[in-house]
């Protein structure tokens, strides 16, 4: 009797990272699932963020970077009474003194539309965004300056879902490689102030909606029966 040759499994899974979990850290936990075979993420998400995180298992790591150019869809709530050093949550509130008085919803809203289209965004000083090798995180967190330039992101839809001084709630459609964190920061400082998310969820990578989303889960990893084929024809 021929003996077959096993087909390694290969594919998507569409992940609702959980909070405090790092997006190296789910991929990780993706890979023992799959009995080791090749694992990679399509799009970094903050270990304080949740939401949807594209894991490509196999020779589907090959469509990674095709993945990435997926557009994003995210919701994030901002206190635009103080800020931190990390923009989030992870690190210590920082007061201010305003000097002027708190803007009202219209105010928030005329604002948002200098943060449509394509515009020059300054990266977090904490972020993955390397300079000379090093990790802007890690040179941040040594204490030495980092030094950004902007970039040009891209924002196809901002609307505000909620709003009660000193929080906002926003939701965002934009391209990859925006920050949703140095929003919180530049609305902030549109308005008079500062702002930090407390809160950063990701709804959608493209057509991968959180609704069709996986948890993540220690006691339960994901199978091979749970990958999503590719090519991604129907994807786009």
């Amino acid at each position: 009797m021929t003996q077959q040759t096993p087909i390694n499994p290969s594919g998507i899974l569409i992940i609702d990272k959980p909070l405090g979990v790092s997006s190296m850290r789910a991929v990780e936990m993706v890979r023992r699932g799959m009995g080791g075979l090749r694992t990679g993420h399509a799009g970094t998400l903050d270990p304080l963020a949740t939401g949807v995180l594209i894991i490509a298992v196999g020779s589907a790591t090959r469509s990674i970077n095709m993945l990435m150019d997926l557009e994003k869809q995210y919701e994030t709530t901002i206190d635009l009474s103080a800020t931190t050093p990390t923009l989030d949550s992870e690190s210590e509130r920082v007061e201010y003194v305003r000097t002027t008085p708190p803007p009202t919803a219209d105010q928030v809203t005329l604002t948002l539309k200098q943060f449509t289209g394509a515009y020059p965004q300054m990266p977090p000083a904490f972020s993955a965004k390397q300079i000379k090798g090093r990790r802007a995180y890690d040179i941040a967190r040594s204490g030495e300056q980092v030094v950004l330039a902007p970039r040009m992101v891209n924002v196809h839809a901002l609307s505000m879902l909620s709003f009660a001084w000193p929080i906002v709630r926003l939701a965002i459609r934009c391209d990859k490689g925006f920050y949703v964190r140095s929003l919180a920061h530049d609305l902030g400082v549109a308005l008079g102030g500062d702002g930090y998310c407390t809160a950063i969820r990701r709804t959608a990578i493209g057509p991968y909606t959180v609704e069709r989303a996986i948890e993540l889960k220690q006691e339960a990893l994901p199978n091979p029966s749970q990958l999503l084929a590719l090519p991604l024809a129907a994807a786009r």
